[in-house]
């Protein structure tokens, strides 16, 4: 028997994310998932996976949800309280790329009306490769993800999955699967390319934006940003850059070699830790005060929880009282159009803390005081 037109279907990477803490730029391919794992990384996938599919067990305990089996979907939606029903398996472990599409394939020729996916832009591309036309919606759990195919929570995802299921209205629209190639990273910037145009459902600011580059215009407004975050550095403080545009003419004008797409550790002006790991991080500062230095993602909002995960919810909770310290020049924030930043950490009792209005570093001496929330947040349009 074949699932109902309102089946949903749901399919998990579990490496997805598995580079992240560990300090790299991805997790696609066997020698990058072997070095995360060797730098004490662990897989989380899984917890993110089980957190989408909660809004559906609460309010339909035993939902039949169409999956795969083991890690790439059945463990999760039976850790959920749903009802699993495998349409595949994968023929051996660690699962591949190959594999998601083949699951996606599976999904989309047994009837499922809607794929949910757990992973990043490497996951997306392959649930592009293989959707033929199903809507999909990504639940974010990878270490880059650019594309405009995610909600911005594992909760949000699972909220308009259960709208769908409910034949509750959302919007249909289309989404870019955007991905950057993991091997020219750190050799200079690298601008993320289009794979793939899906069908995604949207609904009340559940979906995240694509990301925005930081267009040659802006430069004169992000090195006044970029001067006001350095004037506001003090001696004996540990300062964690985060990586992007902005962080990077941080690190220019402190005279210092950062890396553009990780975490550095600076110290009174110097680089005591480039590229570092989440452990790296918590070895460095411990016993000493620090703070993260972070930008906003253009056109989506992130300060937290997309590529940098080294930043992780560990990490904040042992920095100084105020933790953050975000800057940005001032059309970022005019980009949002009144639209919160958003943090990800993954520990809902830390990203509710970091919520509240909070200063944005826009230039020497000038702050925009800006409202901040945890992705989880309801009611407004962030698509």
């Amino acid at each position: 028997m074949g699932p109902s037109p309102g089946t949903l279907g749901f399919v998990v990477n579990p490496l997805a994310g598995l580079g992240g803490p560990a300090g790299l730029k991805g997790s696609d391919g066997e020698a990058v998932q072997r070095a995360a794992r060797e730098r004490g990384s662990v897989p989380r996938a899984a917890e993110r996976a089980v957190a989408a599919l909660a809004p559906l067990a609460a309010a339909h305990a035993g939902q039949p949800v169409w999956t795969v089996g083991g890690p790439m979907g059945h463990d999760a939606v039976a850790a959920a309280g749903l009802s699993a029903q495998v349409v595949w398996a994968p023929p051996s472990e660690p699962t591949t790329g190959l594999d998601t599409t083949t699951a996606v394939r599976e999904l989309a020729r047994a009837g499922a009306g809607l794929i949910l996916f757990v992973g990043g832009d490497g996951t997306a591309r392959d649930v592009a490769d293989a959707a033929a036309g199903v809507p999909v919606l990504g639940v974010p759990a990878g270490v880059k993800m650019y594309s405009s195919c995610f909600a911005v929570s594992p909760a949000a995802a699972g909220r308009v999955a259960l709208r769908w299921l409910d034949g509750a209205p959302v919007t249909m629209g289309s989404a870019d699967v955007l991905d950057v190639d993991e091997r020219m990273l750190g050799t200079g910037p690298v601008a993320p390319t289009l794979h793939g145009v899906v069908d995604v459902p949207h609904w009340q600011g559940s979906t995240q934006g694509r990301k925005v580059a930081t267009p040659t215009t802006q430069r004169e407004q992000v090195a006044a940003a970029a001067a006001g975050a350095v004037r506001s550095m003090q001696q004996g403080v540990y300062y964690l850059l985060g990586p992007g545009g902005t962080m990077l003419e941080v690190g220019r004008q402190l005279g210092v070699d950062t890396s553009p797409l990780g975490v550095d550790v600076i110290l009174d002006g110097q680089v005591v830790c480039r590229d570092a790991s989440e452990a790296d991080i918590l070895e460095v500062i411990e016993g000493h005060p620090a703070r993260a230095m972070v930008t906003i993602i253009g056109g989506q909002g992130f300060v937290l929880g997309r590529g940098n995960q080294q930043l992780s919810a560990a990490v904040i909770r042992r920095l100084a009282p105020d933790p953050l310290v975000i800057v940005a020049d001032e059309d970022k924030l005019i980009q949002l159009a009144g639209r919160p930043l958003l943090v990800d950490t993954g520990d809902p009792g830390l990203d509710a803390a970091l919520s509240g209005y909070t200063q944005v570093v826009t230039g020497p001496g000038t702050v925009a005081v800006y409202r901040m929330a945890a992705a989880t947040y309801e009611g407004e349009t962030c698509d």
